[in-house]
């Protein structure tokens, strides 16, 4: 089985490379050093990728075998602050990380997935982004759950899943002071994104 794992430098993205069963794995990211740290133990193949350019992702999924069987979607970006302080550039980070990202990896990944294939993306549950300071988290994540709602009527034959996992101990949380109470490790969200790609597939996976 052959799968990609874009944002694999991340929290749980890194968590997924550890666990994920497939001997012909693809991981991508922007940062080559960690990638490479990543692949080479697994003779895995790094792919240096900025998801927010559509030129990079298209370039990505040429480089690629057809008939993928898995695609995750871990890339993802926080940058809490005030509405009335918000800066540009973070703003534009957010979205591309969270949003436009998947977007572009939907309209090239989905043509290199097989029929049958799987593409897993990390969302957010409504109930834990309400926040001072995740407008634009909570609105690029509640973006992502509609742009696969629809995408579903465009990919008969292949499942995309939402991935809602409660909070979850990554270094997104040094940006705003401590991780909540109760977060999950990694590892726990990898583990369930592993176990249901041998089930039946499903559109939203609660972790």
């Amino acid at each position: 089985m052959t799968t990609l794992i874009l944002g694999a430098t991340g929290g749980i993205g890194s968590a997924l490379v550890q666990s994920w069963p497939d001997n012909e794995l693809y991981l991508s990211g922007r940062d080559e050093v960690k990638l490479q740290a990543l692949a080479q133990p697994l003779n895995a193949k790094a792919l240096k990728v900025d998801v927010g350019f559509e030129s990079q992702v298209s370039k990505l999924f040429g480089e690629l075998p057809d008939n993928l069987d898995t695609i995750v979607y871990a890339a993802g970006s926080a940058y809490p602050e005030a509405l009335a302080s918000a800066k540009a550039e973070s703003v534009r980070h957010v979205w591309n990380a969270n949003y436009f990202g998947l977007l572009w990896t939907l309209k090239y990944g989905l043509p290199k997935l097989a029929s049958g294939g799987r593409l897993y993306v990390i969302g957010a549950r409504e109930d834990l982004t309400t926040a001072r300071g995740f407008s634009q988290y909570a609105a690029s994540k509640a973006a992502v759950a509609r742009l696969l709602t629809i995408t579903r009527l465009e990919a008969r034959g292949k499942t995309l899943t939402l991935v809602l996992p409660p909070a979850v101990d990554t270094g997104l949380w040094a940006q705003v002071g401590k991780v909540p109470k109760g977060a999950v490790t990694p590892q726990v969200v990898a583990e369930a994104i592993v176990a249901d790609r041998s089930g039946a597939g499903q559109e939203e996976l609660r972790v």
